[in-house]
């Protein structure tokens, strides 16, 4: 699908004024572990602020700036904001640029990946920030429409990646076809062409694969995505056909991606025997580093590093140890949400 349009997504990698977070708290299912999850936050914290700044909501910003307060507090704004859970990329506001330059607030129904969790205090926090003077532009009620921040990629040009599993769920937006859908979110955000990913999953997601678990955009016409070479794994024959669509794939000026691999992590299981949906592709993309989710597997850990590299040239590729999030069924990305320094 293609056409023209006025609008423009920009990529992950463009310049950013601010990350996102939403701080795990005593009233989140992080209750059990919270030790555990904050000491992972506060090193995604000190991860982001080699580069930029960062803004926390939270329900209680003294804590946060308690265990926050060695760091650059310059760097840090705290927001006070009542929050369900802590997964800003999925609630968070997704940013676009009219024809003015002027920037547009798009803030989507976010109802907990398809009515699975509770996410009314979540679903306000983009017009929160707003009443407060955290964000400023354009403001866009998309309201009508359920759409998550880690459901889509964008490369700045026009082009998207996504799944079919996720945005055609019926659990969204179940009375509308794919080609309602096409429209909508062709119009919002200025597409001129979407790639539908039809293959791959990870055991333990809740997203319905969101495509920030499996494929990401990035510069210079490229695309990461998991792999695996393991014939034994669950995994295997979904993501080799969706290496093999993503082989067809071409951009908005049909020339074929370049495809790198990213390793899956071997498994990883919670308490109960469940496998948890741990992946490599979970990572936040600034615009001089990638700062990237690793699991404590040396050998995985490092090949996922070096494809990274590959990948990003010219960033500098950061790591942070992951295996507090994905107790939770998610990474890096998903707590994480880029803001442009224009909006903020």
């Amino acid at each position: 699908m293609q056409r023209k349009s006025t609008l423009r997504l920009p990529a992950e990698w463009e310049s950013n004024g601010a990350i996102l977070l939403s701080w795990p708290h005593k009233n989140s299912d992080w209750a059990y572990m919270l030790d555990e999850v904050t000491f992972c936050y506060i090193n995604i914290v000190k991860a982001i602020t080699q580069e930029t700044d960062v803004i926390i909501v939270t329900p209680d910003t003294s804590i946060p700036r308690q265990q926050l307060k060695d760091l650059d507090q310059s760097q840090i704004r705290y927001v006070d904001i009542d929050t369900n859970d802590t997964w800003a990329r999925d609630f968070g506001v997704i940013s676009t640029i009219n024809p003015n330059g002027e920037f547009i607030l798009n803030d989507f129904q976010f109802n907990g990946w398809g009515l699975k969790f509770a996410a009314c205090k979540d679903n306000l926090i983009t017009r929160e920030l707003i009443k407060k003077g955290i964000l400023k532009g354009i403001y866009n009620n998309c309201m009508g429409f359920t759409l998550e921040g880690g459901a889509i990629e964008s490369d700045g040009n026009g082009l998207m990646l996504t799944t079919s599993e996720c945005l055609l769920s019926p659990n969204r937006n179940g009375d509308l076809s794919k080609e309602e859908i096409e429209h909508y979110i062709s119009s919002q955000f200025g597409l001129k062409k979407i790639l539908w990913l039809d293959y791959g999953f990870l055991e333990g997601d809740d997203t319905d694969s969101h495509i920030d678990t499996l494929a990401r955009l990035a510069p210079n016409n490229t695309i990461v995505y998991v792999s695996t070479d393991d014939p034994t794994d669950i995994h295997y024959d979904a993501l080799l056909a969706m290496k093999k669509q993503l082989m067809n794939f071409t951009n908005i000026e049909n020339i074929p991606f370049n495809l790198i691999e990213l390793p899956l992590p071997d498994p990883i299981f919670d308490e109960d025997g469940t496998r948890l949906p741990a992946t490599y592709a979970n990572f936040l993309i600034m615009k001089e580093s990638v700062i990237m989710p690793i699991y404590n597997q040396p050998q995985k850990d490092l090949l996922a590093i070096q494809n990274m590299a590959i990948a990003f040239p010219n960033h500098k590729i950061i790591t942070v140890d992951c295996n507090a999030l994905i107790k939770q069924h998610g990474s890096l990305h998903c707590i994480t949400m880029q803001l442009p320094k224009e909006i903020l």
